[in-house]
């Protein structure tokens, strides 16, 4: 049973930030979810899209089938390989700035800025996908 906890909208707010345009959540971040209908939108733009496989389904499973199944239930995702950040992430005059900003992933324009300080990235992880509110595979917490 969910208990449902009212929450002060007001000191809810002051844990977030205005956006500093420092790029650090679009550094730190490595997996972001998408939505099925952002994935062409991502791959025509030069981004990197998987899934998310675990070893064990492979052996079980075999890569083509156990790709399938993760695409079909919806574990896809955006990913920067290396921590130079997001493709899109671009400087300019010492600010960063999101090339795509307009097209963003949903998850990114659920993300509030917390100035990626490391309390908040240790409650968190590296999934911004919890601040909306969803697991590691973008669905609902429970």
């Amino acid at each position: 049973m969910t208990r449902h906890i009212n929450l002060d909208s007001n000191a809810l707010k002051t844990i977030f930030h205005e956006c500093q345009q420092c790029g650090t959540c679009c550094k730190k971040y490595r997996k972001i979810t998408l939505q099925a209908e952002e994935v062409d939108f991502i791959k025509k733009m030069g981004g990197h899209v998987g899934v998310d496989v675990s070893l064990a389904e492979i052996r079980t499973k075999g890569l083509a089938r156990a790709r399938e199944e993760a695409l079909a239930s919806g574990k896809i995702f955006m990913i920067h390989p290396d921590d130079k950040g997001c493709l899109f992430l671009q400087k300019r005059d010492g600010k960063y700035y999101c090339k795509i900003y307009n097209y963003r992933p949903r998850t990114c324009r659920g993300f509030k800025c917390n100035l990626a300080d490391g309390t908040f990235l240790d409650l968190f992880g590296q999934d911004s996908i919890h601040l909306l509110g969803q697991n590691s595979f973008g669905l609902p917490l429970s």
